[in-house]
């Protein structure tokens, strides 16, 4: 499927390139047709984003995957750490007494 799709779409961009055959018309056509793709890099305005690990007091300059994996992360450590804790006292009691119930 998705085979077929990247094969559409480089025909299309084949289309609208060859069809016109003005310079007006060509002109028109480089704006249509989507050059760079994801290659852009990132967000160019605002503070540079960093590792969590080289600056890990200050979450708002993290980059955002990074900020995701902290946080679940530290989500399932509470969620873990109070089941563990909640649940710690619960045994099961199963002693029997030897000999005291045949008299």
């Amino acid at each position: 499927m998705a085979a077929l799709t990247a094969a559409a779409r480089q025909a299309a961009n084949m289309f609208r390139i060859s069809a016109p055959k003005s310079a007006a018309a060509s002109a028109q056509t480089s704006i249509l047709v989507q050059r760079r793709g994801l290659a852009g890099g990132g967000d160019p305005h605002g503070p540079p984003k960093v590792n969590f690990w080289q600056d890990p007091l200050s979450p708002s300059k993290w980059k955002e995957e990074h900020f995701v994996i902290v946080s679940l992360a530290g989500w399932g450590l509470l969620f873990f750490g109070g089941y563990k804790f909640l649940t710690r006292g619960k045994k099961e009691k199963n002693e029997e007494k030897v000999g005291e119930g045949a008299q």
